[in-house]
């Protein structure tokens, strides 16, 4: 009788192939602005909601640490704590160390948050180069340098003009035994001051919002709130500081880093505190209250010199806006 053939081998499928896991740190796809750095392909919802918890609260429990630690230390100084005053440690260096030290501190964080809550390159934070552009950097501080000279220029002349200038102030010098330690601490502590704050305000809240948004606007002006709520000042201060925020974020976009936010940020506190220092009023410089009007002359005199140096450079030197 007829058999069947006898079977062959079942026919071979191969396995499918493992697909390879990324690596815990994604970079930005190529061609993001840089409001939009923290949408990589590992990109959830819920990333930038625990980024942005764990900045602030990063913020508040450092900063928190901070001032305890100052205030036990001028305790045991005997110096005499007034947590309403100016100079609230009893001493206004040590309290300029303590609240420059307490932002200075939450740099990091914001490293951290997003190397762990985002898995992104925490350099995505600096620019769309992936890293702090030194060189940029540089320049951008020679073009604050200008505009501050420029804006202190028309600022004076506008208290000047209209009779609230006296500058008599500026003719008393402390002395380098009250200079000389406010200069150490000034320009040890209040670059990575201002960076952080320009990390927070500037970076993060853009690149939380833009994750979601295509427009970097809304994260601008939360920012830029949040950046002018951080600070002590009333009337005219609270919309320079609201302005000075706002026109940092939008030359951070365009500019694709936080490197000109960051210099004209430093310039404008060390220049700041080193002359309160000369002159023996750098509690005046701790008080942020009410500002005069003309100041705002001056904050737009700044603004704009700088805005236009650094836009030129920008172009000149083909300043890259977008990830690669």
């Amino acid at each position: 009788m007829d058999r069947p053939p006898f079977p062959g081998p079942p026919p071979y499928h191969p396995p499918h192939p493992t697909p390879a896991r990324l690596p815990w740190l994604v970079p930005p796809p190529p061609g993001l602005p840089y409001h939009r750095l923290s949408r990589t392909p590992v990109h959830r919802w819920w990333r930038p909601v625990l980024g942005t918890l764990l900045v602030f609260g990063g913020f508040v429990l450092v900063g928190g640490f901070v001032v305890l630690l100052g205030a036990i230390v001028a305790v045991y100084a005997g110096l005499p704590v007034d947590p309403d005053g100016p100079s609230f440690l009893g001493d206004p260096l040590l309290t300029l160390t303590v609240l420059l030290s307490s932002i200075a501190l939450v740099l990091p964080v914001t490293y951290g948050a997003a190397a762990l809550a985002q898995r992104r390159p925490p350099g995505t934070l600096s620019s769309v180069a992936g890293r702090l552009r030194w060189g940029w950097l540089a320049l951008c501080l020679v073009a604050a340098a200008v505009a501050a000279l420029l804006g202190h220029l028309a600022a004076g002349l506008a208290l000047g003009l209209t009779g609230e200038g006296d500058g008599g102030e500026l003719l008393a010098w402390a002395g380098w035994e009250t200079f000389g330690p406010a200069l150490v601490v000034t320009l040890v502590l209040v670059p990575f001051q201002a960076a952080a704050e320009e990390y927070i305000f500037r970076g993060w809240v853009l690149q939380a919002f833009g994750a979601y948004l295509r427009s970097p606007w809304p994260g601008i002006l939360l920012g830029s709130a949040g950046f002018a709520a951080a600070h002590a000042y009333t009337g005219w201060g609270v919309l320079d500081v609201f302005t000075f925020g706002a026109v940092m974020g939008w030359i951070t976009v365009r500019t694709g880093g936080l490197e000109a936010a960051i210099a004209i940020h430093t310039l404008n506190n060390v220049v700041a505190f080193l002359i309160s220092s000369a002159t023996g009023n750098l509690e005046d410089a701790l008080r942020q209250g009410a500002v005069p009007w003309q100041t705002l002359v001056g904050t737009a005199v700044q603004l704009a010199t700088f805005i236009a140096i650094v836009l030129f450079m920008a172009r000149k030197r083909a300043i890259q806006t977008v990830s690669r």
